[in-house]
């Protein structure tokens, strides 16, 4: 849409720009970043989500379209988990192919959880249920529907629950879990983008949009490995691990 809009405008300027001076081109450019901002930036507040926006973000997911979601800890590419196009692409932006790539599940709850894993024992699904909805990925062993979804051999799903009501009722409109993965920055010293505004900047051309649901956070979520039913840290995150014993 953002190439679309500089079509248009091109073909509104054209052979009109000789002779412009600083300020016409300075105001051109302020109406071509307005122009992006409408376009490619959602801003949606978590404690009232404008339903427009939560519709046309469903929309873009169901046409196969990838776009950026806040959660409770950073922010996420995501993508419908059927839309396998939407998935390479995914992947594309992170600078891997599909079968490299190692995308987490976004769920609105536990309910279509047993439709991509295993059948677990009740120890896993009290930890389960002290971590979700929280900043806690699980990796839990995956069913044969998963695989077909990655085009590979997968024997283990990433899930998670997210405590961000945006991101919650998108899911629930769907009707069933995104395929996301961690939107990280270039910098040195700081691992994520968590300014909005930003990573529409970097991201916003190569997306349907970003929404903005304001500033992200800069540590990712706690991993736990459930796939042996014992519970083993991963990676020290966001998630206090205290919550799951």
């Amino acid at each position: 849409m953002w190439n679309c809009a500089l079509d248009i405008l091109s073909r509104e300027v054209d052979n009109s720009l000789v002779g412009f001076s600083l300020l016409d081109f300075t105001q051109l450019y302020v109406s071509l970043k307005k122009v992006k901002t409408f376009f490619m930036r959602l801003k949606i507040y978590p404690d009232n989500p404008q339903e427009k926006f939560i519709q046309q973000t469903v929309s873009a997911l169901e046409k196969g379209e990838v776009v950026v979601l806040p959660t409770d800890t950073i922010y996420c590419l995501a993508a419908d988990i059927n839309k396998s196009k939407a998935l390479e692409n995914m992947a594309k932006i992170k600078g891997v192919s599909l079968k490299e790539a190692d995308f987490s599940f976004l769920f609105s709850d536990l309910s279509h959880l047993s439709d991509y894993t295993l059948q677990f024992d009740t120890h896993v699904y009290k930890v389960l249920k002290r971590g979700i909805p929280g900043p806690f990925t699980f990796v839990l062993r995956a069913n044969k529907k998963v695989p077909k979804i990655f085009g590979r051999r997968k024997t283990t799903i990433g899930i998670r629950v997210p405590d961000n009501p945006i991101v919650k009722i998108i899911i629930e409109r769907l009707g069933h879990p995104l395929a996301t993965t961690s939107i990280k920055s270039d910098d040195s010293v700081v691992e994520y983008i968590t300014d909005p505004e930003l990573i529409d900047e970097v991201y916003g051309p190569k997306v349907a949009h970003v929404v903005d649901g304001g500033f992200g956070g800069n540590e990712g979520s706690t991993v736990v490995d459930l796939t042996d039913g014992v519970l083993e840290i991963i990676r020290e995150g966001a998630g206090d691990i205290s919550k799951l014993s």
